[in-house]
């Protein structure tokens, strides 16, 4: 599943520094392709392989459905166009499509001593520093994970844990259609509207709020070193599609 242009930076050797991250910004990617990614990922971290990595993308249109998930939040999604997915994270239903930046931790938790709780509040965090950064005052709610935007929601998590290693993650709605919402009920909350940094006035893009993310991980997960790579459209082309954002091609 990894290509040769991820292997140049996923493939680390047999010792990884504990206190180190990767973060990839992948740009479009398909939610199975994405899924795959993630599970190799999970084994690598699990063999000590590869860093903590955090994936940041974009899908096309889908539905996906957590393990718990009730099949009838999908409401007409259920038998529409958009593709649906049921899949092993922990929440009800949501929609991924373009202008939504997705975020993907493989993060051994036992390793960074983190539980469920602050892990998930990490997530959060990150999501609420972006959303200021771009002049959006989101905030927590009690009870229910995300951000959210008075009464709207912004941003979601679901997280799936095997071995203490996760995969899945959040999605913050940038530039987001929000119409696909309307077909289902979002995380479970009946009548909850979803909002995106658009709707809310905010002008910018997944890349520039990929970017934000990127700089505030660290810092809120307590990592000592980072580094940010981007594998852009021509990453079948080899090792060089890779390369550190802002830096050389490696």
């Amino acid at each position: 599943m990894i290509t040769d242009a991820l292997r140049s930076v996923c493939d680390e050797g047999p010792r990884v520094a504990e206190d180190s991250l990767h973060v990839l910004y992948l740009g479009p990617m398909g939610y199975d392709e994405a899924m795959a990614l993630q599970e190799e990922l999970r084994e690598r971290r699990a063999a000590g392989a590869v860093p903590d990595t955090f994936l940041l993308l974009e899908h096309p249109r889908v539905y996906t459905l957590g393990r718990a998930g009730r099949v009838e939040h999908l409401g007409a999604a259920a038998n529409g166009p958009i593709p649906v997915r049921r899949v092993g994270r922990g929440g009800q239903v949501t929609y991924h499509g373009p202008g939504q930046l997705v975020g993907y931790g493989v993060v051994d938790l036992f390793r960074r001593g983190l539980d469920v709780c602050a892990y998930v509040r990490g997530l959060e965090e990150v999501m609420l520093r972006a959303a200021a950064a771009c002049g959006v005052e989101a905030e927590r709610r009690p009870g229910q994970p995300g951000v959210w935007v008075g009464p709207r929601k912004l941003g979601s998590v679901g997280i799936g844990i095997r071995r203490w290693i996760t995969i899945h993650g959040f999605a913050l709605n940038v530039t987001t259609d929000l119409a696909p919402f309307d077909a289902i009920v979002p995380c479970g909350l009946a009548g909850v509207r979803m909002t995106s940094f658009a709707a809310e006035g905010a002008h910018t893009s997944v890349r520039n709020v990929a970017e934000t993310v990127a700089e505030n991980l660290p810092g809120v997960m307590g990592y000592a070193d980072v580094e940010c790579f981007e594998a852009g459209p021509r990453m079948a082309a080899g090792p060089a599609a890779a390369r550190r954002v802002g830096g050389e091609a490696t």
